[in-house]
């Protein structure tokens, strides 16, 4: 875990994040704490790391998700040398590695 983030603060918005119930409470708060380009970069992101486990191409990726090749390596950097946080939430919402 990246000791910069980890305040208070985050702590606080995290707490708030797991009492979303639904699809929508997540519009509902979301759309309230993130500006549009925020939301989409941060779905972006995650649609990348998905594709990157299906083993998709950089170019397959760029053209799907409009992402730029610096922020499909980002994500791919995440996936290889990060905290595994998105393997895990891929393994509790049951998606194949391809």
């Amino acid at each position: 875990m990246n000791k910069k983030i980890k305040t208070e603060a985050v702590d606080h918005l995290f707490q708030a994040i797991l009492t979303l119930k639904s699809v929508e409470d997540c519009y509902s708060f979301f759309e309230d704490v993130c500006t549009v380009n925020e939301l989409l970069s941060l779905s972006q992101r995650y649609e990348v790391a998905k594709m990157l486990r299906e083993h998709k191409t950089y170019l397959e990726i760029a053209e799907k998700t409009g992402a730029s090749t610096a922020t499909i390596s980002r994500v791919n950097r995440s996936l290889n040398y990060g905290n595994d946080g998105y393997d895990m939430v891929f393994d509790r919402l049951d998606l194949p590695a391809e």
